[in-house]
């Protein structure tokens, strides 16, 4: 009988956060400036400069741990991490091994098998490298100093995890916390959430761990879904073949769906880790943890059971719009303006979920005002719109900032409410279709549908389609 396998998975998960300035330089943190224009001596490891810790971040930090159920060392203190690197332009990272900020937390998750939490080692806050850019054509490499000293959390986790569907599962709920914190974007593909996963195999039933590898800054939940089941299956293969799995990192390739060692995995000793002497040691007080505590946002399930009760919206559609705090914050601006909550919530739903979709968009990129959403809400309301008008306005408003009622004027979107046009219209519209008056007279209900597009059409969209039904029955 075939050996069956069980897949062991931690993953160390790096998140930018959402700050101004760097973790220890005032230098901007924006992303996609020019190569090396957001840099100071700080952040490129000039001699004789001196880092000073950035508040925010400790913030961030210590909200992000308390969000997480972690319990946060009221004294910690940060630790050289020594490597060489072209893109280290120190020759050390400034981070947190022996006092990390935040410990011993845990999340919950949900998959198809049901609920489980994922522990929490750790949370140490840390200073990112620059990036090399390769470039092919001339056979070198440059270094981009931007991202050098944008502040860090790494998130570690236990190795917890059994299957991709648990990483992804645990990863989209570290970036529903950390977002409705607005401590991070965590836009993935933007590299400010990145992971490495920590991946083994074992026969089901063993106690003992197999050998791991690291894959290093997979940037799509995709690429990491896709990492996981090739690195499974590649450490079958070598057990199966009676060869021994060596702990390594990897690189995983998405295009080729292969992975390839880059290094053999270095310890903690090998990085030579000593306390930072130019930075001083943390001391917490309760204070300031109660008043981070007192800062915290309502979170998805509080959130969940408020718009039950105030707003009496269906599960379903409670459970769209609070998996994204800006798509949250998007129906709260609406419905705060007067706005039905139902009808905002139905083109969240609908009209948004499918651009974004179709645009492989993210919620976090939503930016059409609260206010134009309303304004199109109350034209239709109002019927002077019509639905299918609606729609069409819609999708120019979620990407362009318009005057909805301007626009719809300009473009003479508005419904014609002339009856004696519309009863003139539906006669010729009767009279051209004899076939389908007399299949609705024989009991055909569907070609009352039929004669009702038809004297659409004949008005360009710009009828509402209430009157014309209610036309159509009169005249029949």
């Amino acid at each position: 009988m075939a050996k069956q396998y069980e897949t062991v998975i931690g993953l160390e998960v790096h998140v930018e956060l959402a700050t101004k300035t760097k973790i220890f330089c005032g230098c901007s943190t924006a992303f996609g400036g020019e190569p090396n224009t957001h840099t100071c001596p700080v952040c490129t490891g000039m001699p004789g400069s001196l880092p000073v810790l950035n508040r925010q971040v400790l913030e961030y930090a210590v909200a992000v741990g308390l969000a997480t159920n972690c319990g946060i060392n009221r004294y910690c203190k940060f630790d050289r991490k020594n490597y060489f690197y072209p893109d280290n332009p120190q020759n050390y990272q400034i981070s947190q091994l022996y006092l990390p900020i935040c410990h011993d937390g845990s999340v919950e998750i949900t998959t198809e098998d049901g609920t489980k939490n994922v522990r929490i080692h750790e949370i140490h806050m840390e200073e990112d490298a620059g990036k090399l850019i390769h470039d092919e054509w001339d056979d070198c490499s440059y270094v981009d100093f931007n991202r050098s000293g944008v502040p860090l959390i790494e998130i570690v986790s236990e190795p917890d995890m059994r299957s991709a569907d648990e990483v992804i599962a645990y990863l989209e709920k570290l970036r529903m916390i950390i977002q409705y914190l607005g401590a991070s974007d965590c836009k993935l593909q933007e590299g400010s959430m990145r992971a490495d996963v920590n991946l083994s195999v074992r026969e089901a039933g063993a106690e003992k761990f197999g050998t791991r590898t690291e894959m290093k800054n997979l940037n799509s939940f995709k690429a990491i879904r896709h990492a996981i089941e090739a690195e499974t299956e590649r450490q079958i293969d070598i057990l199966e073949a009676g060869g021994t799995v060596v702990q390594e990192t990897r690189r995983f390739d998405d295009n080729t769906g292969e992975s390839y060692a880059m290094r053999s995995k270095e310890d903690a000793q090998d990085y030579r880790y000593f306390p930072d002497p130019d930075l001083v040691p943390i001391d917490l007080s309760e204070e300031f943890l109660d008043e981070i505590r007192n800062k915290q946002p309502e979170f998805r399930n509080e959130k969940m059971a408020r718009y039950r009760e105030e707003f009496g919206l269906p599960d379903y559609d409670i459970d769209i719009i609070t998996q994204s705090k800006k798509m949250a914050d998007v129906f709260e601006e609406t419905v705060a303006l007067g706005a039905d909550a139902k009808k905002v919530s139905n083109y969240l739903m609908g009209e948004t979920m499918r651009i974004l979709k179709e645009k492989e968009l993210d919620p976090q990129d939503i930016s059409f005002k609260p206010e134009a959403l309303k304004t199109l809400i109350s034209l239709q309301e109002a019927r002077k719109i019509n639905g299918s008008v609606a729609k069409e306005v819609f999708e120019v408003l979620f990407f362009e900032d318009i005057d909805v009622e301007s626009y719809v004027k300009e473009k003479g979107l508005m419904t014609v409410n002339d009856e004696g046009l519309l009863r003139k219209t539906v006669e010729q519209v009767i009279a051209d279709n004899p076939q389908s008056v007399a299949d609705y007279k024989g009991g055909k209900e569907k070609a009352l549908g039929f004669l009702v597009g038809q004297t659409m059409k004949a008005m360009q969209g710009k009828a509402d389609p209430g009157s014309v039904n209610a036309m159509l029955k009169e005249l029949l």
